[in-house]
């Protein structure tokens, strides 16, 4: 048996999860002193609720070792294939703690390690598509070279509301010039080569700046597989949320529209009223 995992950083929904039969573990979020499981032990809402009473961003950490290496094990020793999805190697160091489980327990042959090169959805997209090969009776190998193909194909944008979150956790170094009274400034974050960067700058009040985006995408969006986008977001504004969808939905060129809560991960680096469309090119 092929066994599709990630990390929770994929922000795929519970019912996609279940549909495509993935395995998720979770990164951990940093709250102060106390520490809790991504999308099992805290939600969006607790996050930006400490954030905002503490003037503080939140801080995420990598999975540790000895969780790696009871996720792995019991799918190791049951005689299964593992593919093993994880965040971008320069934003964490999940991949490399992946790696060293499979060396530990000499796995090379029966574990397979992915370096998405991305984060959120973007890794979703992959998840997905490992899966339904998954399904298909594909070989282990054939889907790892699939999704190595696949990698420099993903695109994963998303505009920010606030430039405090990125700003103060470093993980955007381009950001932090952005700062400084920039009133109404939102920029548009993109990840390339597995880093994020600014690409460009809107300004004006989110929701019109949101749609702005996502049309800006039309071009790109008409070359893009078929088969599903993703709205992945930190949004509590839903008619900013559902106006997305209807203009994905109006293009009538994607087979699925999905829409995903961000997990931990994304909202603690990127602060409330995050969105973003996701998708691969053609």
């Amino acid at each position: 048996m092929i066994r599709i995992c990630s990390d929770s950083t994929c922000d795929l929904s519970e019912a996609l999860i279940r549909k495509y039969n993935i395995t998720i573990i979770p990164l951990h979020i940093v709250l102060g002193d106390k520490e809790y499981r991504d999308r099992i032990e805290i939600t969006q809402e607790e996050i930006f609720e400490w954030a905002d009473q503490n003037k503080a961003t939140p801080k995420t950490s990598a999975v540790s070792f000895e969780d790696a290496s009871a996720f792995v094990k019991p799918m190791f020793d049951a005689g299964d294939e593992v593919i093993l999805f994880a965040i971008s190697s320069l934003m964490s160091g999940t991949e490399n703690i992946f790696r060293m489980v499979v060396e530990d327990l000499d796995a090379a042959d029966k574990v397979h390690v992915i370096d998405s090169a991305n984060l959120s959805t973007g890794i979703g997209l992959l998840v997905i598509e490992a899966a339904i090969m998954a399904q298909e009776g594909y070989s282990a190998q054939e889907i790892v070279d699939e999704m190595e193909r696949l990698k420099p194909k993903v695109r994963a944008s998303f505009v920010i509301d606030t430039l405090t979150y990125l700003a103060r956790g470093g993980r955007c170094s381009s950001v932090a010039a952005l700062t400084g009274g920039m009133l109404k400034l939102h920029p548009k974050i993109v990840v390339e080569n597995g880093k994020m960067d600014v690409s460009k700058k809107y300004r004006g009040q989110i929701r019109t700046v949101v749609m702005d985006y996502v049309k800006d995408l039309y071009p790109d969006l008409m070359k893009a597989r078929r088969q599903r986008v993703f709205i992945t977001h930190t949004c509590s504004d839903r008619e900013m949320v559902e106006e997305v969808r209807s203009y994905l939905e109006s293009l009538n060129y994607f087979d699925d529209v999905f829409e995903t809560a961000a997990g931990g991960v994304v909202s603690s680096h990127c602060g409330p009223g995050t969105l973003g469309v996701l998708f691969i090119a053609g």
